[in-house]
């Protein structure tokens, strides 16, 4: 798998599409999520991917929080128990510190994945609490 980060500018029309179509298939046929996910944020964010065979494998967005503190959402990976999603959040850590010097990441978790963030370092600050219908909790990592 090729790892890749992009503003929404650099990505290509099939970067953007296969993108869109792996989230609709994860967040949306996969988790039943109800929503609409081209929620316009988008442009102002990091888009952090892996493609194999044209398709987009694994994905988070990111933006910058404040000064020292990048935001991470829509994390997803399409093949599951392969280690992808250690891949992916390993390689955003770095590329992100890299292109921000941020010195926290954050991000709403489903409550599922609690202990994969946790064994990647991150640790719950919140009460759980629901986002479109799925039980979330905020997390973040110190860098």
């Amino acid at each position: 798998m090729n790892w890749t980060i992009k503003t929404f500018d650099e990505l290509t029309n099939k970067e953007i599409y296969e993108i869109l179509r792996t989230r609709a298939e994860v967040f949306v046929k996969e988790q039943k999520i109800s929503y609409i996910d081209p929620d316009g944020v988008d442009y102002k964010r990091w888009h952090v991917f892996a493609m194999e065979d044209d398709r987009v494998y694994a994905y988070l967005r990111a933006f910058l929080d404040s000064d020292d503190t990048v935001k991470i959402g829509r994390v997803l990976t399409l093949v599951h128990g392969k280690g992808t999603g250690t891949q992916l959040i390993k390689y955003a850590i770095s590329e992100l510190k890299a292109k921000t010097g941020c010195k926290k990441i954050i991000m709403d978790a489903q409550s599922h994945a609690i202990s994969f963030y946790q064994r990647l370092g991150f640790t719950i600050t919140s009460e759980e609490y629901l986002e479109e219908g799925i039980p979330h909790v905020d997390m973040e990592l110190n860098l």
